[in-house]
């Protein structure tokens, strides 16, 4: 069993399971019914995605100096005891079903994603 890191949107991959939204907001102009059936998510979980203002770091960063300040920072938000718990457990449900965790980016290397995968790998999650 493991979790796939996905970009949401994408069509999804055979065995990937529960598709779970780590976004700050949901997509623009897609009916909420139509979450799933349009391969956004299944679940929207925004704790585990960076704060408003992070978000906004990340995407104005230029430089590798800026990224790093970015997964500096997203890692500090994610050592927070609710977010700690929530890899916790996702890093025990990967080694028994099947999901996904995902975000809009196209660029998994400039994306909180990348911070997300090497997170959960941490806490020995069995990640694709």
């Amino acid at each position: 069993m493991t979790v796939h890191i996905v970009r949401l949107g994408s069509p999804r991959g055979s065995g990937e399971g529960l598709r779970i939204g780590t976004v700050r907001r949901p997509p623009r102009g897609v009916p909420k019914a139509e979450f799933a059936s349009q391969d956004w998510y299944d679940i929207w979980y925004p704790e585990l995605s960076p704060s408003a203002e992070l978000v906004k770091l990340g995407q104005e960063a230029q430089s590798d100096k800026d990224w790093q300040l970015f997964r500096k920072r997203f890692r500090a938000e994610m050592a927070e005891p609710a977010c700690t718990r929530t890899l916790d457990l996702l890093a025990a449900l990967s080694r028994q079903t099947d999901f996904a965790v995902g975000c809009y980016c196209e660029d998994e290397a400039r994306c909180h994603r990348s911070v997300l995968r090497e997170l959960l790998q941490e806490k020995g999650a069995e990640v694709v």
